[in-house]
């Protein structure tokens, strides 16, 4: 095999997620849910993550933020924002959830996620179309954003 080809095929499986992106189109034939999929993934080892410090979610954004833009870069020049690559879903849930638990955690993903969803959250839309991996990626940086700012806001109204 050649060394072109096993990167490929290494940036293909961070890409969709560890390939978790390629669930839907085998159970339903469609990539529709990758995204939804790849979040809850990284919902799911943010939960391993709560007696961490929080310094462990940024960490884990900064990982997976770096790993979306260099994996998702050839796909993007390829087929623009395919719906199998959950890599860039993975970095918006880490960014929504920094430092959060309980309900506030609850309210960050479901927000970051309907905020990448529908983009209609301001700049979510333009930063979609940025070009490349680049693209890709800041609309779910951008929606995890929205995510951890409403989840802070319930922490202090909680608090």
């Amino acid at each position: 095999m050649r060394i072109e080809t096993r990167k490929s095929t290494v940036k293909r499986f961070i890409a969709s997620g560890f390939s978790v992106g390629f669930i839907p189109k085998m159970l339903w034939g469609s990539d529709s849910g990758a995204g939804t999929l790849g979040a809850g993934l990284a919902a799911l080892v943010s939960l391993a993550l709560w007696k961490t410090p929080w310094w462990t979610g940024v960490l884990a954004f900064v990982i997976a933020f770096a790993l979306s833009l260099w994996s998702s870069q050839p796909f993007a020049e390829s087929e623009g924002d395919p719906g199998w690559v959950c890599i860039d879903e993975m970095a918006g849930t880490f960014i929504a959830v920094i430092g959060l638990t309980g309900w506030p955690w609850v309210v960050a993903v479901v927000v970051a996620r309907l905020a990448d969803i529908f983009k209609v959250l301001p700049g979510v839309r333009q930063a979609e179309d940025l070009h490349g991996a680049v693209g890709i990626t800041m609309d779910d940086v951008l929606a995890g954003l929205y995510g951890l700012a409403a989840g802070w806001v319930l922490f202090f109204v909680l608090a």
